[in-house]
């Protein structure tokens, strides 16, 4: 909107850059183009204020496909006015020379052209295409007719109105249909996943089994190596009676050699021992003999006389003095 100041009956108007500004003073026209700023009378100023920047036109409606669906369509126009003369003269683009706000809803009715111009021939299109068709290959076919029906639309080149651009962001069934359609895709993504546990599930039975066999394989090699561990110490503690008997033998052997040596040593000595007595008892049986009685008998008694417990004190009577000391050859008697 333009910006319009009062000053002693006359007005001041400055327009944006984006704005395209007619003025007409007795039907002529003042001043016309963008950017512009002047003073007026408002009584006698015909202004008419034409915007030439890109304008987004947002579209929502309802179509129905080949198959009697109904979706609904979503999508932009991108327009401009291109030319603004041709604009201001085929639509309502004055504005109140006071306030510099429109008299009428021009970008209404170019909405409602582009709108209608848009919807016709998206349905044309939709009316002959299944719903399977339209959501999958949809949006591109109602985009490019949507641009080639407007870009062949004879009113708006008539208007000034270029299309800049088109733009289809959705097309969508009823809720109900929509969730129809999204249940074979889940079922297949559950069987998928289903499947996909089942995999895992499988493989990781596969590596119990393994392990359960790598366990087993483990346990039989493991009593294999007691089995042989087994004969190893039975074969060496054979190894070790056999060495001990055998040492035994030896031992046994030496033992008895020994015995054997001890006693013929034992029994040459007894017998040399035997020999020695018998020389000594026969040499003391011929001193005896050559003796005579009266020695061995005083022998006698003093080997007696050894063998007796110590006398301190003995009294003989005359009688057995005597006959002693006749005995021995000896004199008189002694108390």
């Amino acid at each position: 909107m333009a910006d319009i100041t009062r000053r002693a009956g006359w007005r001041h108007l400055r327009s944006a850059p984006t704005a395209h500004i007619r003025h007409h003073r007795r039907g002529r026209l003042v001043h016309d183009g963008t950017g512009l700023s002047f003073w007026y009378r408002s009584l006698s100023a015909a202004l008419s204020e034409v915007p030439v920047n890109d304008r987004e036109l947002a579209m929502a409606f309802h179509a129905r496909t080949a198959d009697f669906q109904d979706v609904s369509v979503q999508s932009t126009v991108t327009y401009r006015i291109g030319a603004p003369e041709a604009a201001a003269t085929r639509l309502d683009f004055s504005i109140d020379p006071d306030t510099g706000a429109w008299r009428g809803a021009p970008l209404e009715q170019i909405a409602t052209l582009l709108t209608e111009t848009a919807q016709q021939h998206a349905l044309d299109v939709l009316a002959r295409t299944p719903l399977a068709a339209a959501l999958v290959d949809g949006v591109a076919a109602v985009r490019d007719r949507i641009a080639d029906g407007l870009a062949a639309e004879p009113r708006l080149p008539a208007t000034g109105i270029e299309v800049v651009a088109v733009r289809v962001v959705a097309i969508r069934p009823e809720p109900e249909v929509e969730r129809a359609l999204r249940t074979p895709a889940r079922e297949q993504i559950q069987q998928e996943a289903d499947r996909a546990t089942y995999e895992r599930r499988a493989v990781a039975v596969e590596r119990e089994r393994t392990i359960a066999e790598n366990e087993l394989a483990s346990k039989i090699e493991l009593a294999r190596q007691e089995e042989r561990l087994v004969d190893q110490r039975g074969t060496n503690a054979r190894r070790e009676a056999e060495e001990s008997a055998a040492a035994d033998a030896v031992r046994a052997e030496a033992e008895a050699a020994r015995k054997v040596r001890l006693a013929r040593a034992e029994a040459e000595a007894a017998r040399e021992v035997g020999e020695a007595r018998a020389a000594a008892q026969a040499a003391w049986l011929r001193v005896h003999g050559e003796v005579d009685a009266a020695t061995l008998h005083a022998l006698a008694v003093t080997r007696a006389a050894e063998n007796l417990p110590r006398i301190e004190q003995l009294t003989l009577s005359p009688d057995v003095l005597t006959g002693l000391l006749a005995k021995l050859g000896g004199g008189g008697a002694t108390s």
